[in-house]
């Protein structure tokens, strides 16, 4: 089963969220109402609002109150991104100019600003405190995620520990409540909803891990941006941080980094993407991902078995073997 044939069974509501999206970020102010819908237009997974409508098969199926929850929360991603292109001095995502490369740095705080502020007013509908408590503290968690991002630009003395505990903020925690906030949406019972955050985060941290990996391994056309952009731009990721615990590769690949970082990004990092390939590093990262699915569907054996259950399953092996 493909992706696509497990939202098949979701498509209608999918749809309702698609629109509704379209709506919860129309302004009033032209220029802000373009660069609102340009992410949008340029498309997504929508794995957060398919978890949300997962998570609420769970508990009291209900479209109206789980789409204020999934909407929500595909708009705070779409705004960490727009936020994340400035950080990161991105020009392109998923083959799209970013907001900040087609308008200005300025306009795409804004309007990423913007979008956090739709989602707040889209999930205030819910009159559920312990639905606030939760996105309020994995946005709190999400912010500090990016900052500690920022901090270990080019440093390639960073931990593994702290890598994942970053990604664990940036990443896999809007996935974790993803999962759990459609349950607690659904009035699903705590011992589901405590199961759907672990198989979410667990989703989460394999998610990024095969992101990283695959931004030294992919194409250009697959991943929309050029590969090694995250080396380009500072980011130590996983694969790069095993492939410098290779004694005989550490010291041309420190000297590789170090020329990336002198020239300010605006070099060739093919000489560096090409080290890591041929280290252990893309390896190890797959193999760690690897296991953060296992401890993903050990998570699902806990929840009733089912259709639910098996799309679940399904996702986590997307996530697993995904190629963009």
């Amino acid at each position: 089963m493909k992706l696509l044939d497990i939202f098949g069974t979701l498509k209608k509501d999918m749809n309702v969220i698609e629109r509704q999206l379209s709506q919860s970020i129309d302004s009033e102010h032209p220029l802000l109402n373009e660069t609102s819908l340009h992410l949008l237009k340029a498309g997504g997974k929508r794995l957060r609002p398919a978890f949300v409508l997962l998570g609420g098969k769970y508990g009291t199926y209900d479209l109206d109150r789980l789409s204020n929850v999934a909407v929500a929360l595909e708009l705070i991603h779409m705004a960490s991104l727009v936020h994340d292109d400035v950080i990161d001095d991105a020009d392109t995502r998923r083959g799209q100019p970013t907001v900040k490369s087609k308008w200005d740095n300025r306009i795409a705080m804004y309007t990423g600003d913007y979008i956090y502020a739709k989602a707040l007013m889209i999930v205030a509908r819910l009159e559920n405190p312990q639905i606030h408590q939760v996105l309020s503290k994995a946005m709190v968690q999400m912010s500090i995620g990016e900052m500690e991002q920022i901090r270990d630009f080019f440093n390639t003395g960073q931990s593994i520990r702290r890598y994942l505990l970053r990604i664990r903020r940036k990443t896999a925690l809007l996935i974790a409540i993803s999962c759990q906030l459609g349950g607690i949406a659904a009035n699903a019972p705590k011992e589901i909803t405590r199961e759907l955050y672990r198989y979410g985060y667990n989703v989460g941290m394999a998610f990024q891990i095969r992101d990283d990996v695959l931004d030294l391994c992919g194409t250009e056309k697959q991943l929309g941006k050029p590969p090694g952009s995250d080396l380009r731009q500072g980011n130590i990721t996983i694969p790069v941080l095993y492939a410098l615990q290779d004694e005989s590769r550490r010291e041309p690949l420190l000297a590789e980094i170090t020329r990336i970082h002198n020239a300010n990004g605006e070099t060739d990092v093919t000489t560096a993407v090409r080290m890591v390939r041929e280290s252990k590093g893309i390896q190890e990262a797959e193999l760690l991902a690897d296991r953060y699915i296992q401890k993903a569907m050990h998570a699902l054996s806990q929840l009733p078995a089912g259709r639910t259950q098996k799309h679940l399953q399904e996702i986590a092996k997307f996530v697993a073997n995904r190629s963009h």
